[in-house]
């Protein structure tokens, strides 16, 4: 136990070389980063369907697994919708493991060293994210990118919560929103009639017959270079921009949010932009507001404002407004992602929580109910906050992955846009779990922080909404959450694969 992951070392190795004076208080960060992110994978192997675990044998405190080849694996009960690191370690068979790297190897399963990998860079990324914070400030935030670079410590239910494969240590600190850099965007000029573009490109980002396509510099040193793409910079500097909390996405001093693409395994995906959504990004936009505007004020949905792509995934990019474009400055609101609400001073108060929780399940309901099923985790959805911490009314941005039922938009008379793809389904179990998994068992529960505070906030919340057969499946079933692990070890498998979790409603009386 506590011998340093080969990770960890290179890590330590490129600081000394680049920022000695982080050492210290990285060494310091990396038990609290291993518990971490052990404890975000104990929550996988506890509640995903991973084909070889064979049983789980549940006590008061303690968990047993049955793997398949007969091994047992032990630790403490699961609390799905835990934030805290709980797990500092686990036992296979007689062996304890406090690394969560080395205990993905030593289980041998089907693609586990590729992920054992990533885990091991998960905890070094993470111990790396926390040495170089600044005490906390109770103060709120006056930029909307402050909000976002207070989340220091990534997904807080993915195990590659932190994983940043092919980022050097430089690049960590010059691009990773918690370091709160400022990046230099540089710009590729791609004649107009050779891209695809959606929405009224900026006038600020053409030169005469070519658009000026935004591109991070991780993008243009390792992506780009190696397809042969020219670089030009703005201005010959680029231009400044602040990263928010998904890191390939930047704010501009002058308001606008610029997603560009980024070719590297982040958690998940690969983070560049599909041609496929660059061409629908328009009238997604619109038809989206149009929804919005059915909630009685309750959401505003950022618009984009152009969007464009050279013919490639790697090279495009999105123009959208900022979120602040809806709080009432004057009065003292602030627009706040979700998942940055625990990183600030707010009421700490069942009811504060159970006032947040009616107005996103209204409005998510709301718009299921009309056709329209959010992704609405704590990145994408924010809540505009009035002076004194109240939640008024929500700001939803990224439109990529809703998806949109026609049948549900015939019913309720709204007229279907031009619409193809991934986007479009009448499937009502894939409509539920967009909802239930981004928002219940992801948005919520992380700003809950456990299965106790999520089911009080929830039984509070919804005694007063409509009893509408989607509310019925929220409240009688088990709730949905991506199986962020098991699609990890399923290189093969398109798509996103599920898990089902303890419901806090299931035994309440409705």
């Amino acid at each position: 136990m506590h011998r340093p992951h080969p990770a960890e070392a290179e890590v330590a190795d490129e600081l000394a070389g680049v920022r000695p004076d982080l050492l210290s208080r990285y060494a310091t960060e990396l038990p609290g980063a291993r518990a971490a992110v052990l404890t975000r994978l104990w929550r996988a192997l506890a509640h995903e369907p991973l084909p070889w675990i064979a049983g789980r044998e549940r006590g008061r405190a303690e968990l047993t697994l049955r793997l398949a080849d007969g091994r047992r694996l032990h630790g403490p009960s699961a609390d799905p919708y835990a934030t805290a690191a709980y797990v500092a370690s686990v036992r296979l068979d007689e062996t304890v493991y406090d690394h969560p790297a080395r205990l993905m190897s030593r289980l041998g399963v089907p693609h586990g060293d590729t992920l054992a990998a990533e885990l091991g860079g998960s905890v070094a990324s993470l111990a790396l994210s926390r040495a170089g914070q600044p005490d906390p400030s109770k103060e709120w935030p006056v930029r909307d990118w402050e909000w976002e670079q207070r989340v220091v410590d990534g997904h807080p239910y993915h195990p590659g919560c932190r994983s940043r494969p092919g980022f050097s240590v430089v690049e960590q600190l010059a691009y990773g929103p918690e370091h709160r850099p400022v990046v230099r965007l540089g710009t590729v000029p791609v004649r107009t009639e050779d891209c695809l573009v959606s929405g009224a490109w900026p006038d600020t980002l053409r030169d005469g017959g070519r658009l000026l396509l935004p591109v991070h510099p991780w993008q243009a040193a390792h992506v780009l270079t190696r397809a042969g793409a020219a670089r030009a910079a703005v201005g010959g500097e680029g231009f400044a921009a602040h990263p928010l909390m998904s890191l390939r996405t930047l704010a501009l001093p002058d308001g606008p949010h610029v997603k560009t693409a980024l070719s590297t395994r982040l958690t998940s995906s690969v983070r560049d932009i599909s041609v496929y959504s660059v061409g629908l990004s328009a009238t997604v936009s619109s038809f989206a507001e149009a929804v919005a505007a059915r909630t009685d004020g309750l959401l505003h949905v950022t618009r984009t404002l152009g969007a464009a792509a050279a013919g490639s995934p790697d090279l495009a990019a999105v123009v959208r407004e900022s979120p602040q474009t809806y709080a009432a400055t004057d009065r003292g609101e602030r627009v706040v992602p979700v998942a940055s609400l625990t990183t600030t001073a707010l009421p700490e108060s069942p009811s504060w929580l159970a006032r947040f929780t009616r107005l996103t399940l209204t409005v998510g309901l709301c718009l299921l109910e009309l056709g329209v099923a959010l992704e609405a985790h704590g990145q994408n959805l924010l809540v505009v906050l009035s002076g004194t911490g109240a939640p008024l009314r929500l700001v939803y941005r990224d439109l990529a992955d809703i998806r949109v039922s026609p049948a549900r938009l015939s019913r309720h008379g709204v007229p279907l846009p031009e619409l193809t793809g991934r986007i479009v389904t009448d499937d009502e179990e894939a409509l539920r779990r967009k909802l239930f998994g981004s928002l219940v068992a992801g948005a919520l529960a992380a700003t809950a922080g456990s299965a106790p505070a999520l089911g009080t906030a929830l039984e509070a919340a919804v005694r007063d909404l409509p009893r509408t057969p989607d509310l019925a499946a929220l409240l009688g079933r088990p709730l949905p959450a991506k199986a962020l692990t098991l699609m990890r070890l399923s290189p093969g498998t398109p798509g996103d694969q599920w898990a089902e979790l303890p419901n806090p409603l299931a035994d309440r009386p409705w």
